[in-house]
C-alpha cells in the first residue's frame, strides 16, 4: 500500500523508531490528526483566532513540506550523508537541566503567531519553545542543504542544530515556517553537538528583532530559554575551550530555504528533485510568477538577484555586517537569516570584520555586495541544468545588471539618509566625498548621519557643532570637511518645497539613535550569564524604536560614544591596505594587504592585479585606500592634482572567482586633493 510521506512517518514515530521523541502537547488529539494542516477551532483553516491562551487551541503543520517531497529513509538520528530527500524526521533533543524563559517577542506571538502575550506563562509553552514537546500535528525536520563556505564548495551542511517544527498561517494568511536553533543534533550535525549558547542566542535574538524594526527583511524571533546544561565552546577559534550554557530561540521564517537548498541537489545529480524543489519554492513563495511560464526559473533568478542587491544595500544603510555570507546564509526570499558573527559598526571602516574566524577578510562590510554577486553566480552555476542554452545566455545577463541595481539601492539609500530630495549629478560624488571623510576621521558611522539629521542647516553653515554632536565634532576635525558642509548645504537648498524642519523630521525617520553594538550586547550578555536578564529585556525594548529618542536609552549611555572597553572587544579586526603604481602606461599595481593569521605572525598577501586608466597623476608614488561603500578603490595622488579613474565592483580577491561576471560601475570619479574640489566627470 502507498502512504503518504508524512503519514508514513508519522506511524514510524507512533511505533517507536527513530530517536526518542518528546510527548505530544495536548496528546488527546493524537499524534498525527488528520489532515494535520486542519486547526483544532477552525478545522481546515490552519488558523486560529487572535489571542490564543491555550496551545490546545493552536495547531501547527508540516504536511505543506512533506507531502511534495521525500523523506529521508533512515529515521535513526546519526550523522550521514544523506541523499534523495530535502529533509530528515528528526525529534528536538529536551535538555536536560532546569529551563527558563529569557525572553518573547510580544509582537511575534500576538501579530503573527496569534497567541495571546499571557501564554508565555504556562508550562505548556515553555516546554514547546524548548523541544521539550512538540504541537500535535507537526513533524519535526532537519534540512538538507550545502553550501560554498569562504569560496570553496563545502558539501553537505543542512539543519545541524535546528529543528523546523512545524508551519503556522495566521489570520492575515501569512504562512510562517517555525525552527527552533539550539535543539540538539541531527543527521547534519558533522562534528558538532546540536547546541548554541546563551551568548550567541541572546545576540541572535535581539538582532534579529532590531534589524525587522529597522525596517531591513530578516527572520524573527519569538523567544529565548536558557538551560543549566552544559556547552564547550571555543568562541575565538584560539584554542581556550570553555564551558557555557545551552540556549535555544525559537525563530520565524515565511521560508528557510537557502542558495544552499537547490546547490546541493544540482551538485548531487537529483535533478528532478531539484526542479520540484524549486517548482514548490516559485509557487508558494513568488506569487506573481506564472507556474504554466517556460520561463519561470529565469523570472525567479532575475527577482532573487533584485532583491539580494537591495538587501545588502539596506545592510550598508545601517552599518551591518553579517559576518558569514556563505551561500548556506543567504535566503532565496532576499531576508537575512542566520545571524552568527555579525557586527554593526561603530567607527566607520570599509574594512570591519566581526567574525574573528575570517582571516583574509573575505566577508568584511566593504565587499559584502561582491560577495553577494559571487553567491548569486553560485545560484545561477546550480540552475543551469534547468535551463535551455537562450536561457543561459539571458541569466548571465540578469547576472550582469545586479552591479547596477545594487549601486542605484545604494544611491538611493544614501540620498534618503542625507534628507536629499529629487535628482543632481553631483548627489553620487556627495555621498561618497562624506564616507572618505568619515573613513579617514574615523567618524561614527550610525551617528554621524542621527547627527546630520538633528543639527540645524544655520549650526552647519557657521560650523558650529554643539558638544552633544561628538560623531560630527570627529568627523570636523578634516580639514575638507568645510568644503563638504558647502556643497551639501547648496545640494539643500536644491530641495523643492523643503524646509529645515521638514528635513531633520524626514532625516530622523530613516537614520536610527540605537542600533545593537557589539559593546552593547556584550554587556547583556555578561549579565544573561549571571540570570540577570534586564540588559537583554532593555535592549530588546528600545530596539523596538531606533528612530525615537528614549529616556532609558539615553540614561543607558546607547546614543553616547563607545567605551574604550569597546574597541578591544574581539569579534572585528581592521586593516589598510596599500598600492604603489608599477607601471603607469599598463596601469598594474602591487597591492600589499595585511593578513592576520590565527596562530601565525602578521603576513601580506601581494597580489597583482589589472588597473582601470588614471588620468591627471601627477606623481607616480600613488597612495590606495578601499573605497568604502561602493566597493571602489580611491587613488589619491600624494601631490597635487586629482586623479580620475573607472572602477569595477568587484574586489580584487575575488575577480579570479568571478571571472566575466565582476561588474563595472557605470560612473567616473574624481576625488579632491587638499583643498582642490571637483566634481563627477563623465
Amino acid at each position: 500500500m502507498w502512504w503518504p510521506s508524512w503519514l508514513a512517518a508519522c506511524l514510524a514515530w507512533a511505533a517507536g523508531a527513530g530517536a526518542e521523541s518528546p510527548a505530544p502537547l495536548c496528546a488527546s488529539r493524537g499524534l498525527c490528526p488528520a489532515p494535520p494542516g486542519a486547526n483544532a477551532s477552525q478545522p481546515g483553516t490552519g488558523q486560529c483566532p487572535r489571542g490564543a491562551t491555550d496551545l490546545c487551541a493552536w495547531a501547527l503543520s508540516s504536511q505543506s513540506l512533506l507531502d511534495p517531497f521525500p523523506v529521508d529513509v533512515i529515521q535513526e538520528n546519526y550523522v550521514r550523508n544523506v541523499r534523495n530527500c530535502i529533509f530528515s524526521v528528526v525529534y528536538p533533543t529536551p535538555f536536560k537541566s532546569r529551563i527558563r524563559l529569557v525572553a518573547v517577542s510580544k509582537e511575534v506571538l500576538e501579530n503573527i503567531l496569534d497567541l495571546d502575550i499571557s501564554v508565555k506563562g504556562t508550562s505548556d509553552f515553555l516546554q514547546f519553545v524548548s523541544g521539550g514537546k512538540v504541537i500535535s500535528g507537526s513533524v519535526p525536520l532537519a534540512h538538507r542543504y550545502g553550501g560554498h563556505q569562504f569560496g570553496s564548495w563545502a558539501g553537505q551542511l543542512g539543519d545541524g542544530r535546528a529543528h523546523l517544527i512545524g508551519i503556522y498561517t495566521n489570520r492575515h494568511g501569512e504562512r510562517w515556517e517555525l525552527q527552533l536553533k539550539g535543539s540538539g543534533k541531527t543527521p547534519y550535525s558533522r562534528s558538532g553537538d546540536g547546541r548554541a549558547v546563551l551568548r550567541s542566542s541572546v545576540r541572535e535574538f535581539l538582532c534579529s528583532e532590531a534589524m525587522h524594526y529597522l525596517g531591513i527583511p530578516t527572520s524573527r524571533a519569538a523567544s529565548l530559554i536558557v538551560s543549566d546544561d552544559d556547552v564547550w565552546r571555543d568562541q575565538f577559534y584560539d584554542g581556550n575551550i570553555r564551558k557555557e550554557r545551552g540556549a535555544i530561540v525559537l525563530r520565524l521564517a515565511k521560508s528557510w530555504f537557502r542558495i544552499g537548498s537547490l546547490e546541493i541537489l544540482a551538485h548531487a545529480g537529483e535533478l528532478d528533485l531539484q526542479r520540484r524543489l524549486l517548482d514548490f519554492i516559485i509557487q508558494e513563495h513568488f506569487p506573481s510568477i506564472a507556474m504554466d511560464d517556460s520561463n519561470r526559473y529565469l523570472e525567479f533568478f532575475s527577482t532573487v538577484v533584485s532583491e539580494t542587491a537591495d538587501l545588502i544595500a539596506l545592510w550598508m544603510s545601517v552599518g551591518f555586517a553579517h559576518g558569514v555570507c556563505n551561500t548556506d546564509n543567504f535566503s532565496l526570499l532576499s531576508i537575512t537569516i542566520d545571524y552568527g558573527p555579525f557586527g554593526f559598526m561603530d567607527s566607520y571602516d570599509p574594512n570591519f570584520v566581526p567574525n574573528t574566524s575570517d582571516d583574509e577578510r573575505r566577508y568584511k562590510i566593504g565587499n559584502q555586495a561582491n560577495v553577494g554577486l559571487f553567491n548569486l553566480s553560485k545560484l545561477l552555476q546550480a540552475l543551469k541544468p534547468l535551463l535551455d542554452p537562450r536561457q543561459k545566455q539571458l541569466a548571465s545577463r540578469i547576472l550582469e545588471g545586479y552591479g547596477e541595481r545594487y549601486y542605484s539601492r545604494f544611491t538611493e539609500l544614501f540620498k534618503t539618509k542625507l534628507g536629499l530630495l529629487g535628482e543632481n549629478e553631483d548627489d553620487n560624488y556627495l555621498i561618497a566625498f562624506l564616507l572618505k571623510l568619515m573613513e579617514d576621521t574615523k567618524a561614527d558611522f550610525t551617528m554621524t548621519f542621527r547627527q546630520l539629521s538633528e543639527i540645524t542647516q544655520d549650526q552647519l553653515k557657521e560650523l558650529h557643532i554643539p558638544e552633544e554632536f561628538w560623531a560630527l565634532q570627529d568627523l570636523g576635525k578634516h580639514k575638507l570637511f568645510s568644503e563638504w558642509v558647502s556643497m551639501y548645504l547648496l545640494r539643500l537648498s536644491r530641495n523643492k518645497g523643503d524646509s529645515d524642519t521638514k528635513r531633520r523630521t524626514r532625516m530622523t525617520t530613516v537614520n536610527p539613535r540605537y542600533i545593537l553594538r557589539n559593546w552593547m550586547a556584550e554587556s547583556a550578555v555578561k549579565k544573561a550569564k549571571l540570570n540577570d536578564f534586564s540588559e537583554v529585556h532593555l535592549l530588546q525594548q528600545i530596539l523596538q524604536r531606533p528612530f525615537q529618542r528614549q529616556q532609558a536609552a539615553e540614561k543607558a549611555g546607547y546614543s553616547l560614544r563607545p567605551p574604550p572597553w569597546a574597541r578591544d572587544l574581539k569579534g572585528k579586526y581592521s586593516s589598510s591596505a596599500t598600492c604603489t603604481l608599477v607601471s603607469h602606461q599598463s596601469s598594474k599595481w602591487t597591492c600589499a594587504s595585511p593578513i592576520v593569521k590565527r596562530k601565525e605572525s602578521l603576513q601580506h598577501l601581494h597580489t597583482e592585479i589589472q588597473r582601470p586608466k588614471c588620468s591627471c597623476l601627477t606623481s607616480s608614488d600613488v597612495h590606495c585606500e578601499a573605497f568604502p561603500g561602493f566597493l571602489r578603490n580611491i587613488c589619491q595622488g600624494k601631490q597635487a592634482g586629482r586623479v580620475v579613474l573607472r572602477i569595477p565592483l568587484a574586489a580584487e580577491s575575488m575577480r579570479g572567482q568571478l571571472g566575466a561576471s565582476a561588474v563595472v560601475m557605470p560612473h567616473w570619479w574624481t576625488f579632491p586633493h587638499d583643498s582642490q574640489l571637483s566634481h563627477p566627470q563623465d
